[in-house]
């Protein structure tokens, strides 16, 4: 329902744990033994936010056994541990940014993008103390290491405050309330529910979302070269699951967050809210969606997270779901 991108960017979200609560079918804790692709449940990473509510919404609904699909749902709190499951086989396919999926490429090169499913310029905001009024008088910034790292990044470039100017504090989502609270930083620019969060606790205020400075987030469905090479029939399952399921989720919010509730305990009103500022939708990765992955390889560069440059034209398949539009 947020206003529509025709840019290819891309996230992930949420605390600082791996969690797990059972849903309608069966989502699992990221720790049980790996399943076979081969003969085992297909395992997707999720994270524990309104932004997974495709995922949600299609394991309790039945969409994935409809199409045939043994389907578990294995939940992580932080988008890098879900990257690092693929990667070591816990699980085939995820959900994640483009932020943090680009971060792991040195590690993990056989990283491969496939689609996106959701954009946004609403869902991150900038939350600042109560008393800091501007980006000028910040002077500690809470960091999630990936996207709400280079939201900041792009958030002080936008208002004109030099790089090194303010001090970084990395913490998990979790942990920034308290801290804004107790006055240990100035401010954050997360995902929901943790600028809500500040909000009922009476520590911040909201001043901008990235849209604001021309920022924008995507989820891309991702998986691992070897897998997908063996199992392209199954992935492509999914994706057409999640057309499906991300229309429902654009035209029933209620049914979205019921599904979110019982999957991840997110209250109604937070995922209502979320889909109202995610637009929620399978679109195949461009030219642009490279454009944009290099400017995420270029600040990574800067900061000394990468120090060589990623094989983008590998990892990120271009019109890989043309075939499918209809």
């Amino acid at each position: 329902m947020a206003w529509r991108s025709i840019l290819g960017k891309v996230t992930l979200a949420s605390a600082a744990v791996v969690l797990t609560v059972s849903t309608g079918a069966c989502s699992r804790p990221a720790t049980q033994t790996t399943a076979d692709s081969a003969g085992g449940p297909l395992r997707i990473a999720v994270g524990i936010d309104a932004s997974y509510a495709p995922f949600f919404v299609a394991d309790q609904e039945g969409m994935f056994a409809d199409a045939g699909l043994d389907v578990e749902l294995v939940q992580f709190g932080r988008g890098g541990e879900a990257v690092d499951a693929l990667a070591t086989g816990q699980v085939q396919l995820a959900g994640s940014s483009d932020t943090t999926t680009i971060a792991q490429l040195r590690q993990n090169p056989s990283l491969r993008a496939m689609y996106s499913y959701e954009v946004s310029g609403d869902y991150l905001k900038v939350v600042l103390r109560n008393g800091v009024d501007s980006a000028a008088d910040i002077r500690k910034m809470g960091i999630v290491p990936g996207l709400s790292q280079i939201s900041t990044d792009r958030y002080l470039q936008a208002n004109g405050v030099p790089a090194g100017s303010v001090e970084t504090v990395s913490a998990t989502p979790t942990d920034m309330p308290a801290l804004l609270d107790r006055g240990d930083i100035d401010g954050y620019v997360l995902w929901e529910p943790w600028p809500a969060t500040a909000l009922a606790q009476g520590s911040g205020h909201i001043t901008a979302v990235t849209g604001d400075f021309d920022w924008f987030y995507h989820h891309w469905a991702i998986t691992t070269e070897p897998w997908l090479d063996q199992n392209e029939g199954t992935a492509r399952a999914v994706a057409r699951v999640l057309v499906d399921a991300t229309a429902r989720v654009e035209s029933d919010p209620r049914t979205a967050a019921a599904a979110t509730r019982t999957a991840v305990n997110v209250a109604d009103d937070q995922t209502v809210t979320a889909v109202d500022e995610i637009n929620f939708g399978v679109e195949n990765l461009t030219d642009k969606s490279i454009e944009t992955a290099q400017s995420i390889v270029d600040f990574y560069k800067k900061i000394g997270v990468l120090s060589e440059q990623p094989d983008l034209a590998s990892a990120m398949l271009l019109d890989w779901y043309q075939e499918e539009k209809k």
